[in-house]
């Protein structure tokens, strides 16, 4: 396992040497010297693997592996691609989304006493959102990782993602301002405007839930 995440983190480096991304900064832009810094300390399996799970795809999982109960921990994110990840500043862009999504999750009372997914074999799928009760049918594309899931009252495409604990189930931003507008009207809470900002400020990011066994 090392070994591949040295190769792949060797193979991201490449793409952003070719951009001229590696390298000390020139002018006033920051981003070289930040994603410099973010490969720079990349010199252990924990960096490497953080590094690698913020972009969707690179670590997939099978069908077979989403089947069963996920439980909400932190808030989850990930880039759509390696050249949007340096794009960003890689872990210090994400490291900001999730800690805006934290305050908004807050504010909703989203917890992981209260935020699950179950997904069955049979297609169907059972959960909760701020203690809010979900269930419908989902479909998984194992080749690009993507989860269609339908409720009586709503359809979503989103994306499934290995992260160090488990997965990350993750949408684009107005998809998942959509489904926390639905939570927060039964609960009568209007706190949104930090997930709305998020497809504002975050372009290449998709943002949702990170969920462990």
């Amino acid at each position: 396992m090392k070994k591949t995440f040295t190769v792949l983190l060797a193979g991201a480096a490449l793409t952003l040497s070719s951009c001229g991304m590696t390298g000390t900064t020139t002018g006033s832009s920051s981003t070289g010297s930040i994603l410099g810094s973010v490969l720079g300390a990349a010199t252990n399996t924990n960096t490497i693997s953080n590094i690698l799970y913020d972009v969707i795809g690179l670590n997939k999982i099978s069908a077979s592996d989403l089947v069963g109960s996920w439980r909400y921990y932190q808030p989850g994110c990930a880039f759509t691609s390696e050249s949007l990840l340096a794009k960003a500043g890689g872990e210090v862009a994400a490291t900001k989304a999730k800690e805006e999504l934290q305050s908004t999750y807050s504010k909703l009372g989203i917890s992981s006493s209260n935020t699950y997914f179950s997904f069955a074999e049979d297609g169907t799928f059972t959960g909760k959102i701020d203690g809010r009760t979900l269930s419908g049918t989902y479909t998984f594309n194992s080749s690009d990782q993507s989860i269609q899931l339908k409720t009586l009252l709503l359809s979503m495409k989103g994306y499934v993602n290995r992260n160090s604990k488990g997965i990350s189930l993750l949408f684009e931003s107005k998809k998942l301002l959509t489904a926390l507008q639905a939570v927060a009207a039964v609960s009568g809470n209007s706190t949104l405007s930090t997930v709305g900002n998020l497809s504002k400020n975050y372009d290449g990011i998709r943002v949702g839930f990170d969920l462990s066994r």
